[in-house]
């Protein structure tokens, strides 16, 4: 298998559907950080997220007789718009169950985007029966929000963007929740820039990908008191085994920290991203000496923010 070519297969794929985003730097926090600082702006994507990459590559690789049965999910948010979205670029039926305690903003975006939405209890458990219930009675295709090969794929595609605009980064920072990103982001890493570190970027409240990596296997949260909405989800088989492998490090960051990172974002660069995004940005301020004169990517995830409650 050719991961590097299955990822230029995967980008091609999705062109049509997906925004090539761009690259935005910030003097003023390259001065703080003292280090280069290239923002990968997925917060300008279709539906406000780098999901729509993966989203889009996994239903354009079922068949046309799946296809027409349509698509289901379980997400609390970002997943669940941009499965919704990219099954209303294709003409295809999307069924979405989120937890009711998911953000009505993102509720409503999926609703926007014709999806027909299943809450439930904000359990695993009750996502995954709800789902299972509407796969078998409508025949839909069930698509995993990052644990499907081909979601990291298509995901793959803004790390391989990244590095084809700057391909003499240092490192790349990617926030990790189920890992979709990081392992798309690794593999591009791995396929375009060999010398380019990946590091993981996890909030201290849900550090379980920080903790699976030094169990060597996975392990879960016991809460999920954070306010990066979208970092909590566990890891599933296929992205922790990327990560076992070509993740260098995670590092966590407090609360504080990224309410800190955010508002910086905000204020210098003039941008909407959600509080998972600046947990990368956090990872950086955190280890300034790690990171003193070095080329650093920063995968800016979402901005999927609910205005209306603002940490600062």
């Amino acid at each position: 298998m050719d991961i590097k070519e299955d990822i230029i297969e995967s980008a091609e794929r999705i062109a049509a559907y997906t925004h090539q985003t761009p690259v935005l730097t910030s003097t003023a926090i390259n001065t703080i950080a003292g280090a280069d600082i290239f923002f990968k702006c997925e917060n300008f994507q279709k539906m406000g997220a780098f999901k729509m990459r993966g989203a889009t590559n996994a239903i354009l690789q079922l068949s046309e007789a799946q296809q027409r049965k349509g698509v289901v999910t379980h997400s609390s948010g970002n997943f669940a718009q941009a499965l919704a979205l990219a099954a209303k670029s294709l003409g295809i039926k999307a069924y979405i169950v989120m937890p009711n305690n998911a953000p009505e903003v993102k509720k409503k975006a999926v609703r926007g985007y014709g999806a027909e939405i299943t809450e439930c209890l904000p359990t695993l458990e009750a996502r995954e029966t709800n789902a299972k219930k509407i796969q078998e009675e409508k025949g839909a295709t069930f698509v995993h929000p990052y644990n499907d090969f081909n979601v990291v794929l298509g995901n793959a595609s803004a790390g391989k963007e990244l590095l084809h605009e700057h391909p003499n980064l240092d490192y790349i920072i990617v926030p990790v929740g189920g890992g979709g990103l990081i392992s798309g982001t690794a593999l591009s890493a791995l396929s375009f820039a060999p010398s380019c570190k990946i590091i993981g970027a996890e909030p201290f409240e849900v550090d379980d990908a920080y903790r699976s990596l030094e169990a060597g296997e996975i392990v879960f949260n016991e809460t999920t008191n954070t306010i990066a909405d979208g970092l909590k989800t566990s890891l599933g088989d296929i992205t922790f085994n990327i990560i076992n492998n070509h993740v260098s490090e995670i590092i966590r960051v407090t609360e504080d920290e990224i309410k800190a990172s955010m508002l910086l974002i905000w204020e210098r660069m003039k941008i909407i991203i959600e509080p998972s995004s600046a947990t990368a940005l956090a990872a950086v301020l955190k280890s300034k000496s790690q990171f003193a004169k070095k080329k650093i990517g920063l995968m800016i995830s979402g901005g999927n923010v609910d205005l209306q409650k603002l940490p600062f």
